[in-house]
């Protein structure tokens, strides 16, 4: 598990809009971790925290809700 995964993680939400819609489809923090993981992006919701996501610049107004201490929202 690493930051570098969630960096390339947080890159593709970004940039993959059909990738964006099937991880926010995903209603549970877990489930959406075990979907990332599935995906090739082997990194902890702390881990994307710790990537450095700012939830109000990411395209779209996205949030992943993957880390449940975090306040992930769609906005």
């Amino acid at each position: 598990m690493s930051v570098e995964h969630a960096k390339a993680f947080i890159e593709r939400m970004k940039t993959d809009e059909a990738f964006r819609e099937q991880i926010m489809a995903i209603e549970t923090p877990e489930e959406r971790l075990k979907a990332i993981g599935a995906a090739g992006f082997e990194c902890t919701g702390e881990e994307i925290n710790e990537a450095g996501v700012d939830v109000g610049q990411l395209a779209g107004g996205w949030a992943c809700g993957c880390y449940p201490d975090y306040v992930w929202a769609r906005g």
